[in-house]
């Protein structure tokens, strides 16, 4: 059965040239020399960009102990300097966060968090346990060490409040017709399954849901889109959208398409379903997607349409600004 419909959430100021950026690795270790390139794209974007020395620690695969990561997170939510928090990468160890991580330093304050990959079960987490918009979108030492890596016009209204938009959806493939609104939500498919069984299980009911991965095989995602099925995940779904899916292949020479294998699990659910948008695991231009905000999915012949139907963020107050 699903738990926990869909409901609106608190929205973040919104970032605005000249705003500190906190820059944060909650989960694998990161390289400095990848951390220093990214955040000189940030200031090239008009940011200024802020991190702790000990983000650059190291324990085992992650960047630091449990206590070191979460603490991070943790203070650049509670300093009134810090508009904004971009995650320098993901990897693994965002899991272990769940269980340190104490609401009352996170959920007065509101504000822009950005990352994808293992960092969707901190979006999803914000989304569902602090009731607040997050945002599947670019990190700081792989997409903004590339000088197409990041997909500026969403980023800007996105992060910016732009009160209603319509994404570049590029080339996105129909693959079942339809029109649905809903909460925008989801991430990657891996951490959505690995949420099951947990006190932070995903809440689907009401969404659009949003699911992509990277050199997963076919069958692979067969499974998980089961495993989402049979444990209700997707009932009470208004529509579907999957990423690009990046080197989600069996062989080169398969007789089958990865759209062919979701369509198996998902075709009967009678929602519209499109394939290929680039948030998360992308070629380039990754986009920002606001979870938490409502928006609308059309699929109708050859066009796919994905609109934010209100802004993400709310109008940055002086008083706030003030403070900085």
């Amino acid at each position: 059965m699903q738990r926990g419909l869909q409901t609106s959430r608190a929205k973040p100021p919104a970032l605005q040239p000249g705003d500190r950026v906190g820059i944060i690795a909650p989960a694998s270790n990161i390289q400095q020399d990848l951390l220093e390139k990214g955040c000189a794209a940030v200031r090239e974007l008009g940011y200024n960009p802020f991190y702790f020395e000990s983000i650059l620690e190291q324990d085992v695969y992650f960047a630091g102990s449990i206590e070191r990561r979460a603490g991070e997170l943790e203070e650049m939510f509670m300093r009134d300097d810090v508009r904004a928090i971009i995650c320098a990468r993901g990897g693994y160890g965002s899991n272990y966060l769940l269980s340190k991580l104490q609401p009352q330093k996170i959920v007065p304050y509101p504000k822009i968090f950005v990352g994808y990959s293992d960092i969707t079960t901190l979006l999803t987490w914000l989304a569902d346990s602090a009731g607040m918009v997050a945002f599947h979108g670019p990190m700081i030492t792989k997409d903004f060490t590339r000088p197409d890596g990041v997909d500026l016009s969403s980023w800007k209204a996105a992060v910016g409040g732009i009160s209603e938009w319509e994404l570049d959806v590029g080339d996105v493939k129909p693959l079942i017709e339809g029109t649905a609104e809903g909460i925008l939500y989801g991430g990657c498919l891996s951490m959505l399954v690995a949420s099951l069984g947990t006190p932070h299980e995903i809440r689907t009911q009401g969404t659009i849901l949003f699911m992509e991965d990277i050199a997963t095989k076919p069958y692979q995602v067969d499974r998980m889109l089961m495993q989402l099925q049979l444990a209700g995940k997707l009932e009470g779904v208004k529509g579907i959208i999957f990423g690009e899916m990046l080197d989600c292949v069996q062989a080169r020479n398969q007789g089958y398409t990865l759209e062919e294998v979701v369509l198996r699990v998902i075709g009967r659910l009678g929602v519209p379903v499109a394939f290929g948008l680039r948030s998360g695991h992308v070629t380039h231009s990754n986009i920002t997607l606001p979870i938490g905000a409502p928006a609308a999915l059309r699929v109708k012949g050859t066009e796919v349409s994905l609109k934010i139907l209100e802004a993400a963020t709310t109008p940055a107050t002086a008083t706030a600004r003030s403070r900085s």
